[in-house]
């Protein structure tokens, strides 16, 4: 995963959507009274706490040592743990494991997903989503566009994330053991947040893509990023990210 700092303030106040979307992928969790549910990647415990008012039991783990201060400090009856997804080290734990737009930061997918696994009793189900294949396509050709006219394409990294297609995905799900149940791509235009908002999120999301520029110029990339976005993706007051999910759910068998 790339080092990025994320400030659990900002994020709630900018860019909470992620967890306000991530709510309807808990109609796939339909977590049970009674469950033992890992939540991987669980920011600030918004929906960690939506899985707790099913009635399970929930612990959850982030890689961000501010998200889960944060995410302890709001929601103080329950359990979270700063840990590294791709090094789960529990074992046939937890009844289900769900995930919200985490997978697509994570390079090691097979380390993610035979920890994941482990953690499963026989039976159990990991629920996720995340960026799909074509996710923030328009965001991505911006920053590179820009990082090109002004000579700088050879020191801006835009290829971090991780987008997979759905045949891809299962692929990697059926080798690590699980069986697919459903799965589904599908566009989620996403609204950003005030007249900055496109602004905030590269700052926010696409900071890795700078790490090799000095101050200056990642703040003139980014400039004119936004500035090529904004004729199709900033309409009545309002920015639109192009987003593109995959959803999933499989069966550890």
């Amino acid at each position: 995963m790339p080092e990025i700092y994320w400030d659990g303030k900002l994020y709630n106040e900018q860019h909470h959507f992620v967890s306000d979307y991530g709510a309807d992928v808990l109609q796939w969790l339909d977590a049970k009274e009674g469950e033992n549910i890992l939540d991987v990647g669980c920011g600030t415990g918004d929906l960690a706490a939506k899985i707790q008012e099913a009635g399970a039991t929930v612990l959850g783990v982030d890689a961000s040592a501010e998200m889960v201060e944060l995410a302890k400090q709001t929601y103080p009856s329950i359990s979270f743990e700063q840990k590294d997804a791709t090094q789960l080290d529990y074992s046939r734990e937890f009844d289900a494991v769900f995930s919200n737009a985490t997978f697509h930061w994570i390079e090691n997918q097979r380390g993610l997903l035979r920890g994941i696994y482990k953690s499963l009793k026989h039976g159990g189900r990991l629920v996720a989503e995340f960026g799909g294949k074509g996710n923030i396509k328009s965001i991505v050709d911006a920053i590179e566009a820009a990082a090109k006219q002004l000579h700088l394409e050879h020191r801006v990294i835009s290829n971090f994330w991780f987008f997979p297609s759905i045949s891809h995905y299962a692929t990697l799900l059926e080798s690590a053991g699980f069986e697919t149940e459903q799965m589904w791509l599908f566009d989620r235009p996403t609204k950003l947040v005030g007249e900055d908002g496109m602004l905030k999120w590269i700052n926010q999301f696409a900071q890795h893509a700078f790490v090799n520029l000095n101050e200056d110029e990642a703040k003139a990339v980014t400039d004119l990023a936004v500035s090529m976005l904004k004729p199709n993706h900033f309409k009545d007051g309002e920015w639109t990210a192009d987003y593109k999910r995959l959803r999933i759910k499989a069966i550890k068998k």
